[in-house]
């Protein structure tokens, strides 16, 4: 499994991502210095952190289809395509679930918004994208190969929170995100990696801004 990570994935920085294999997919692309075109982008929710035209402008090409809430895409120009939570669906021969996202005590990502996260089946592999969220009851619901999992608590869930959910779903290998750039320091990913030592191989990727 740490071979595909080194080949496909490549962590952008805060909660970015750039899957490479049969099509090039980026995620929420944030502060980025640009890259390959996207065959896909998939958005989790409009905050200006995940959901940045500037940075979707660098990757963009005639044929990319940008995937997200309805909101997130009311800033976006191009191919589109509006999704909400429990959506499956294949984009450029891609299949894709759209799965919920949202905060249990906070107020920065409210359930009622309809925001996301992805399970994305790549090469074979399928790869979580939490998006912004705590330790959610639909998180026993999701099978996958990769997991991406926010660790910095404040605006999503903290590295605690996140080794609960990281168990629960049993992944091959967790990724930890969102840190190092809004919030968060690399220690709070190694307080994940190291509360899951023996349990869950946790690798933390160093940011590549494009």
């Amino acid at each position: 499994m740490r071979t595909f990570i080194d080949s496909h994935v490549t962590w952008l920085g805060h909660d970015g991502f750039r899957l490479t294999g049969a099509k090039t997919i980026y995620i929420d692309p944030f502060q980025i210095a640009g890259g390959p075109v996207a065959d896909i982008i998939c958005v989790t929710h409009e905050h200006f952190d995940h959901c940045s035209p500037d940075d979707l402008k660098k990757i963009q090409g005639p044929h990319t289809v940008v995937v997200g809430p309805a909101d997130a895409l009311a800033k976006v120009s191009g191919r589109t395509q509006v999704v909400k939570p429990g959506d499956r669906l294949t984009v450029e021969g891609i299949p894709i679930e759209v799965v919920p996202a949202y905060n249990t005590d906070k107020k920065f990502h409210p359930k009622g918004n309809g925001w996301v996260g992805y399970i994305i089946t790549l090469d074979g592999h399928r790869i979580y994208h939490a998006g912004d969220t705590d330790h959610i009851p639909e998180m026993k619901q999701i099978k996958a190969d990769i997991a991406l999992l926010p660790v910095s608590g404040t605006y999503v869930m903290t590295a605690e929170q996140a080794v609960a959910a990281a168990l629960e779903i049993k992944p091959a290998v967790a990724i930890p995100m969102h840190f190092g750039a809004i919030v968060g320091q690399k220690s709070d990913a190694e307080k994940f990696r190291d509360a899951l030592a023996g349990k869950v191989e946790v690798v933390i990727l160093s940011p590549h801004p494009g």
